[in-house]
């Protein structure tokens, strides 16, 4: 039989693993950060510490450019809100799995749910596969990719002042390669599949409204064809 303590570290190592693939497009991504931040006026320090207390990388690129821009703190803070709003259907979706833990439990392992981490967890907690220490799994998912970022944009402010150009090698593929990876494996029905495209191609048509709009509207339009054809085949 296995003990407590051996789950609880084997749920830790599991949710590690589970999770390296996301590191291949997270760490790229991250590079470009660090070298946009400091073109964008951010010192090493600022660009690091919105990495390490922030850790929101589409929201992070969108501050930035703004940033750049001359944009108003106001318009800054509600344009980042206004993009990490699909973290409350994240939030929704997992409630059922981890609702139980302690509030201080909650508090924290909300901090690093991400777009990655929620396609990973949800994989695990919604499978056969899901008998896991669930806390310590999501522990292990969400430090591997918190570690992942923090690093690689370390490593971007650094490469920032001495390999020129480097947000345009195009790595920024990687990330692509990598959502692409997350969505790909969960559409397993024709609700799904018809969600996934609503969102694709009202994203695209919305592309440009200002604020990044264009993303909640795809999220919106994406939640209402679902619930649609939900209700439809209970009827």
């Amino acid at each position: 039989m296995t003990s407590p303590c051996t789950e609880r570290v084997d749920g830790m190592l599991a949710g590690c693993r589970d999770t390296l693939a996301m590191v291949v497009g997270i760490a790229p991504f991250g590079l470009i950060f660090g070298t946009l931040a400091g073109t964008a006026g951010l010192s090493p320090w600022a660009a690091l510490a919105m990495s390490l207390f922030v850790y929101a990388g589409s929201a992070q690129f969108i501050a930035v450019t703004l940033l750049a821009a001359g944009v108003s703190a106001p318009v800054i803070v509600a344009t980042t809100f206004v993009v990490n709003l699909r973290h409350v259907l994240y939030s929704a979706t997992m409630a059922p799995y981890v609702g139980g833990l302690p509030r201080r439990w909650r508090a924290a392992l909300a901090f690093l749910l991400t777009d990655e981490a929620f396609a990973v967890l949800y994989n695990r907690f919604s499978s056969e596969r899901g008998r896991v220490d669930r806390r310590r799994y999501y522990l292990g998912a969400g430090l591997t990719l918190y570690t992942s970022w923090v690093g690689s944009t370390a490593v971007g402010v650094a490469l920032g002042n001495v390999v020129p150009e480097l947000q345009h090698w195009g790595l920024e593929f990687a990330m692509v390669a990598s959502f692409v990876g997350i969505v790909v494996p969960q559409l397993k029905n024709r609700v799904q599949v018809c969600v996934a495209l609503t969102a694709g191609i009202v994203a695209l048509l919305a592309h440009g409204l200002p604020y990044q709009l264009g993303l909640m509207v795809a999220a919106l339009s994406a939640v209402a064809v679902g619930v649609a054809l939900e209700s439809r085949g209970r009827a």
